[in-house]
């Protein structure tokens, strides 16, 4: 029998919902033997080699690069899970919705007690090999549908694996409300 597929992928974030899905620890040897692992930052595969049954995303979407790698990961997998509030709801990286995007740069390139006098030409990065910011931070099911939802920051390692197994096996998810997290 083929094992399902599973990739995953990290966008406008901190890491910690890959984190968190380290966390299952031991359990991630019996994942291994019900799923073959695709693109991820986790083998560091970087370009889909088939298509996958199932992703993760966790993150927002806050520049061109990201929004290409969404529709990528929609177009080359047939679930996919949006993983903590960042994926969800835009998270932390959406504080910046409020704010014009040259204020954000200024504050973060010119402002700052440890960048006002490392910059005094006063320069703003404009490579253009540099992803283009977005007008604001948005949340994945935004830009691409999305199958499912985890909350969480970061999900509990426990809800991704009962979900996660849940998509693999078939079965109907037992996730019960301890393993829920909204914050």
């Amino acid at each position: 029998m083929k094992k399902p597929i599973i990739a995953t992928a990290s966008l406008a974030g901190c890491f910690g919902c890959h984190m968190s899905f380290l966390d299952i620890d031991e359990r991630i040897l019996d994942l291994v033997e019900l799923v073959h692992w695709g693109k991820s930052p986790i083998n560091d595969i970087k370009t889909f080699e088939q298509d996958c049954d199932i992703a993760l995303i966790e993150g927002g979407c806050c520049n061109d690069e990201h929004i290409h790698t969404l529709r990528d990961f929609r177009k080359h997998c047939r679930i996919l899970v949006a993983v903590g509030e960042c994926a969800i709801m835009g998270g932390l990286p959406a504080m910046r919705n409020n704010i014009p995007i040259q204020e954000c740069l200024e504050e973060a390139y010119l402002n700052t007690p440890s960048t006002a006098q490392a910059n005094p030409e006063r320069i703003l990065p404009n490579d253009a090999e540099l992803p283009a910011l977005l007008d604001k931070v948005y949340p994945c099911h935004e830009i691409v549908k999305m199958d499912y939802f985890l909350p969480g920051c970061p999900p509990r390692a426990d809800l991704i694996y009962g979900a996660l197994t849940a998509l693999v096996t078939g079965q109907e998810a037992k996730l019960p409300y301890e393993v829920i997290k909204f914050d």
